[in-house]
């Protein structure tokens, strides 16, 4: 399957509940200047006080569109909270000089508003993922160089249970090689269960829906219908409905409030920079 990335972790938007029998880590947040923060400041000084993406792609020629957009979402929610950047009429930001302390006064207040980050690893009991044909919280764990460290007791216990019943099952399905040091999951194993999952998913939507699955390939042009989130074990998908066929792409935030909207863009590996409203002439979002 192209173009559908593995799910590592999924960090809750505020307010979103957590799914029943979620596997999650709770991760203290660390108030610092992000990266980001640095490369909007470098870009500005070079142009007068301001960044934007096409600034920032002429700064460096090795910059994506799809890099650069995550800057101005940095810009976006700095404004939104009234901090010190200002949006001009043609879409370029007005960069203080002092935009690292601004920068660091955001992230101390964001902080001390949410002190934790609860990322969610998988959903589903560790007894029902050993046995789900999707790429699961497990598969990435025995993929992982490093993987969580579990204590033999309790939950750790039952995780070591499942993760052990779950490398039997991978090697069953022809998706992972026991050797002398262990067993090791196939190269493609995570993306052939992701695949999986979305087959399947997609059938009982052609079922519900009445209408022809037409799988999406990286350069494939994406159009349609913006319908919902799918909510998936491997990931999360939106569905892109046409008059008489749908799709399934990776889904993200920038689409929740596009849902029911059209929306257009072209599949990449990275996955899609979308342009929304029926002419899409704006700016891609990726």
């Amino acid at each position: 399957m192209t173009g559908i990335p593995p799910r590592t972790t999924d960090a809750r938007p505020r307010g979103e509940p957590l799914p029943r029998d979620a596997v999650v880590r709770v991760i203290p947040r660390i108030a610092e200047v992000r990266d980001n923060d640095r490369n909007i400041l470098d870009v500005s000084q070079a142009n007068e006080g301001r960044y934007s993406i096409a600034r920032h792609q002429r700064f460096d020629r090795s910059v994506s569109q799809a890099f650069a957009e995550t800057h101005v979402r940095r810009l976006e929610a700095m404004r939104r909270a009234r901090f010190d950047v200002t949006r001009e009429a043609d879409g370029s930001w007005r960069i203080s000089s002092e935009h690292l302390e601004v920068a660091e006064r955001f992230e101390q207040r964001d902080v001390a508003s949410r002190p934790v980050a609860i990322e969610v690893l998988g959903s589903g009991s560790v007894e029902r993922m050993s046995g789900m044909e999707a790429a699961t919280w497990l598969d990435r764990e025995l993929a992982s160089p490093s993987g969580l460290v579990m204590r033999d007791a309790g939950f750790g216990r039952e995780v070591r249970a499942g993760l052990d019943q779950r490398r039997q099952w991978l090697v069953e399905q022809d998706l992972a090689d026991t050797s002398p040091s262990g067993v090791r999951l196939r190269q493609n194993a995570l993306a052939l269960l992701q695949r999986r999952e979305l087959l399947r998913i997609a059938e009982r939507l052609s079922g519900e829906l009445g209408k022809e699955f037409s799988e999406a390939k990286a350069g494939d042009w994406i159009e349609g219908k913006v319908s919902r989130r799918i909510d998936g074990i491997s990931g999360r998908f939106a569905l892109i409905e046409r008059s008489r066929e749908f799709t399934l792409v990776p889904w993200r935030p920038v689409l929740e409030k596009q849902l029911g909207q059209q929306a257009g863009g072209i599949m990449r590996e990275a996955g899609i920079n979308w342009q929304f409203g029926r002419g899409r002439a704006g700016p891609e979002i990726s």
